[in-house]
């Protein structure tokens, strides 16, 4: 049935009633009256149009004298006007000039206005004027109650029907917002002033771990467990003085960071009734700020450093050039000659420090694809034996990682590589390097070097990641823990370094875990783009390349089928329209459990926000592309 149609058949049944009706809406404009309304006040065609003003009516039928006498017209209108605006629900009964008796009854509207229902009552009206004139042989005073109880008995059931309305908007209301709760990602709470929960949604297991699924009535410290109650212990205690607070504490020996808000329930007089609780997991969000902010400072460091490393560059070449010439007189004395070459090594050396100096504060984005652990310590085994002596050996393990994991494949084998050689040193001649890879949960990858050496000195542990620190004296450059670490900051992760308790150094490379895909098989890709002519253009060449692809245009719809069974990459564009973008999308399939490789697409400049945290955690494809790139792209992820 059309609208039109529909519309017709409520008029027609409007006009039937035996009642006046009249919708306004919340700009005082008609928007719906029956034929009845015009009858029953004997009103003009302009007055009874739709959209026509609600002041026009009043003027039209006070100037009529259907309100008696008004004094100022304008006034009148201008006071039922502002009387309208403040709407409330109402019954009252008025006479007519005419004699005609009628009942007015309003209703306010869910979304502005109001509806109100005229009933003509002359009859009613006669009929109680015959009663108490035929009536005075009876009690006057039981006559007047009857009336006044009748008039009472009409007003309150109208009462009662907005009664009815407003508690089925209340239902309709909390309904929303408890599906609004349990939607969002986050654990939403409330507790009272001895801390224990009085409202929780169903997010607690999932933001912090797995406590009890249903904690109301439960004390904060049962509910969130030890480790988190230690440290949020104190901000609820803070909360209940008055004073808010947001706090980030690390769970689960570090590999899950959480944010909690807290806010005090304040009423009225001023009284604390608990607090609000607002928890939510950000480890994705804190692995791309550290990867960012770590970003920022090697950009930092080589605004600072490129000049200077310039003008360094340009005297050394100078000093090697003026030796070079004293080198070629005849008949030097050996001192000079020994001088000579002294001064040419140290300028030489001062070029290779250049060169690290540039590889820390120089810019390089990440370059990210799918690592086999397995072979990744084997050409480490191989790279490191031919640089070991014979009195030092070197053993890896793989604590069961049988998935391959999208890392940066040259940083990380430079980074071990490094630590190993740090290890070599530290040891002397005999000893023994283990290098071990082990998952921390769904978050993290660890790499654990640890080596029978003498350990790190106490001011080693404290300054060992910064730059230029060495105890190498003149061999060493005091760049290589640094290099590592500024890998691990910029992949999103971190480096610790410990002495263990029987002797020798543990450094720990931790990073985000995302898994990956070594088959080149052709698989089912997620496409997810909002501008139709590229989903299309990239459409056909993943089919070209052997793909069935699943498309989508925003990033929900993309949370949506992602579900499907059987999809092995996503790709996605960055900058996806109005919404969740497609960075964010992918750290919130990282956060649920889906671990298939993301591939990113992007026309935005390398110095972007969004483009570096990108680049830092997904491979990376820039606008505009053709099939060729597309497809080494793919192949970079199964390397």
């Amino acid at each position: 049935m059309s609208d039109q149609t529909t519309t017709q058949m409520m008029r027609a049944g409007l006009n039937l009633i035996g009642q006046a009706l009249t919708i306004f809406d919340q700009d005082l404009r008609l928007s719906v009256a029956n034929r009845r309304y015009q009858e029953m006040f004997d009103l003009p065609d302009h007055i009874v149009e739709i959209g026509s003003d609600f002041a026009d009516a009043i003027r039209y039928l006070a100037s009529r004298g259907d309100y008696g006498e008004v004094g100022d017209l304008e006034e009148f209108v201008q006071s039922r006007t502002d009387q309208a605006r403040a709407f409330e629900p109402h019954y009252m009964e008025r006479q007519r000039d005419n004699g005609q008796w009628i009942s007015v009854e309003g209703s306010p509207l869910r979304t502005g206005g109001w509806v109100t229902v005229y009933t003509d009552i002359t009859q009613i009206k006669q009929q109680e004027s015959l009663l108490r004139s035929e009536g005075a042989k009876l009690e006057a005073d039981l006559f007047t109650r009857s009336e006044e109880l009748a008039e009472t008995n009409r007003s309150l059931a109208a009462t009662i029907a907005t009664l009815e309305e407003t508690k089925r908007d209340l239902t309709e209301s909390e309904a929303r917002a408890r599906m609004t709760s349990e939607m969002t990602p986050a654990h939403i709470a409330h507790i009272d002033r001895n801390q224990r929960y009085t409202y929780s949604n169903r997010k607690l297991s999932e933001v912090i771990g797995s406590p009890p699924r249903s904690i109301i009535g439960l004390h904060a410290s049962e509910a969130l467990g030890p480790e988190a109650y230690a440290q949020v212990g104190p901000m609820f205690d803070k909360a209940l003085l008055g004073e808010p607070s947001v706090i980030e504490i690390d769970l689960q020996d570090a590999t899950r960071r959480i944010r909690v808000a807290l806010t005090p329930d304040t009423a009225p007089n001023g009284a604390i009734n608990g607090a609000y609780v607002l928890s939510m997991d950000i480890t994705a969000e804190a692995q791309a700020r550290a990867a960012l902010t770590q970003t920022r400072k090697r950009e930092l460091a080589a605004q600072l450093t490129s000049g200077l490393a310039h003008d360094f560059a340009n005297l050394l070449t100078v000093i090697l050039g003026l030796q070079g010439k004293l080198e070629r007189i005849e008949n030097l004395p050996d001192v000079a000659r020994d001088a000579i070459t002294t001064t040419k090594a140290a300028a030489l050396r001062g070029g290779e420090l250049l060169d690290k100096l540039s590889d820390v504060s120089g810019r390089r984005d990440l370059s990210i694809s799918a690592v086999s652990i397995d072979e990744l310590f084997s050409n480490l085994t191989n790279l490191a034996t031919a640089a070991l002596p014979d009195g030092i050996t070197i053993e890896t393990k793989n604590n069961d990682i049988t998935n391959a994991v999208m890392l940066d494949h040259g940083f990380v084998q430079d980074g071990l590589l490094n630590l190993i050689l740090n290890a070599r040193d530290a040891i002397g001649d005999t000893g023994h390097i283990h290098l071990s890879a082990r998952l921390r949960g769904t978050v993290w990858i660890e790499f654990i070097v640890t080596d029978t050496g003498t350990g790190f000195t106490e001011k080693a542990l404290q300054s060992a990641l910064d730059p230029f620190f060495t105890t190498k004296a003149s061999e060493g450059s005091g760049l290589g823990l640094t290099m590592v670490y500024d890998f691990a900051q910029m992949s999103g992760g971190r480096v610790r370094i410990k002495n263990q308790p029987s002797g020798g150094a543990v450094v720990t490379i931790q990073l985000p875990l995302r898994f990956g895909t070594k088959t080149t098989d052709p698989g089912m890709v997620l496409l997810v783009e909002d501008r139709e002519d590229l989903r299309l253009q990239t459409r056909e060449m993943l089919r070209e390349m052997g793909h069935s692809v699943i498309e989508a245009d925003n990033a929900e719809e993309a949370l949506t089928l992602v579900q499907i069974p059987g999809i092995s990459h996503v790709l996605t564009d960055i900058m996806l329209g109005d919404g969740m973008n497609g960075f964010d999308m992918a750290r919130n399939l990282l956060t649920t459990g889906h671990n298939m490789p993301v591939i990113m697409m992007t026309g935005l400049p390398a110095d972007d926000p969004i483009h570096q945290q990108a680049s830092a955690q997904f491979p990376l494809l820039k606008k505009p592309f053709a099939a060729p790139q597309l497809a080494e792209k793919f192949q970079e992820v199964h390397a």
